[in-house]
């Protein structure tokens, strides 16, 4: 049977529902042998994810998910082998999650000027040690009682364009590349059938992008055939996975389903190879 990889899973590290454990274990009684961390703007479980990986037979490899801006677009990078120990990234990382601090208390701050008395603290406690995220509010309006479900958190309130957003703190997409390939990693543009369009895709190109998330839950089998034929028209590594945070998210049912064969991994072992041989040379 082909050996197969998930390289798009969050933890409770940044607003997935699972412990680190719980989802190498949960990873493999899915039939899954390969995996990647990519929490929002941190690397905090990957140590533990790669201990843990040793002792279940599961490789782990390093991930980081960040956010970039492209025109009037948020565009979502996934960083693959970098350097979870590297002094800048780490110091880079830190700051994005000082601004989602920031960008909670606004949100709370709009929320409640639209007389929705959800409290900062609540929303603390909803994400513990983790980066702070929209869902993190969401559940504490869930829990509140302040909002039915949450997908209607984000519906009513906080998504895109509703009463409550605020924009996410990022930086643009080269520096962004940049960022992943100075610790040491590829990057490759997640879900990009959620407001990339060909043009923004080439302009990530040229930036530097190196290859794109081709699986995802909210690809069809047509778009999954379109990306497909973008990578090898621009050279770029093919990636995939299931997007999986549990919780009230609802979506178990992707883990394990949305994911890619290992030799998709060995490709981009072989193109890190080939940076760092040329680099020396």
């Amino acid at each position: 049977m082909e050996q197969r990889a998930d390289l798009h899973l969050h933890t409770n590290h940044s607003d997935g529902a699972l412990s680190v454990e719980q989802l190498l274990r949960k990873a493999l009684a899915r039939g899954l042998s390969t995996l990647s961390i990519t929490d929002h703007d941190t690397v905090l479980g990957v140590d533990e994810a790669a201990e843990i990986g040793k002792s279940l037979g599961v490789e782990v490899v390093p991930g980081v998910e960040l956010s970039a801006t492209l025109g009037d677009h948020e565009v979502h990078i996934l960083g693959y082998f970098v350097d979870q120990r590297d002094e800048e990234f780490k110091e880079y990382l830190t700051f994005f999650r000082q601004q989602r601090y920031h960008r909670a208390v606004r949100i709370v701050e709009k929320l409640n000027a639209l007389s929705v008395p959800v409290r900062l603290d609540s929303v603390l406690e909803q994400a513990g040690k983790a980066a702070i995220g929209r869902p993190h509010i969401a559940n504490a309006l869930v829990e509140a009682g302040l909002a039915e479900s949450y997908y209607q958190a984000f519906d009513q309130y906080i998504g895109n364009g509703r009463p409550a957003y605020e924009c996410k703190f990022s930086i643009t997409p080269r520096d962004t590349i940049d960022l992943i390939a100075r610790a040491g990693g590829i990057a490759v543009l997640a879900h990009p059938s959620v407001h990339t369009t060909e043009s923004m895709l080439t302009q990530l190109v040229k930036d530097g992008l190196d290859g794109v998330e081709v699986i995802h839950p909210s690809h069809s089998p047509g778009v999954v055939t379109y990306y497909r034929g973008i990578a090898a028209e621009y050279f770029l590594l093919e990636s995939g996975g299931s997007d999986f945070h549990g919780g009230r998210r609802d979506d178990d049912d992707a883990f394990g389903r949305f994911s890619v064969p290992v030799k998709f991994v060995e490709e981009m072992k072989r193109r890190l190879f080939d940076f760092r041989r040329r680099s020396v040379s």
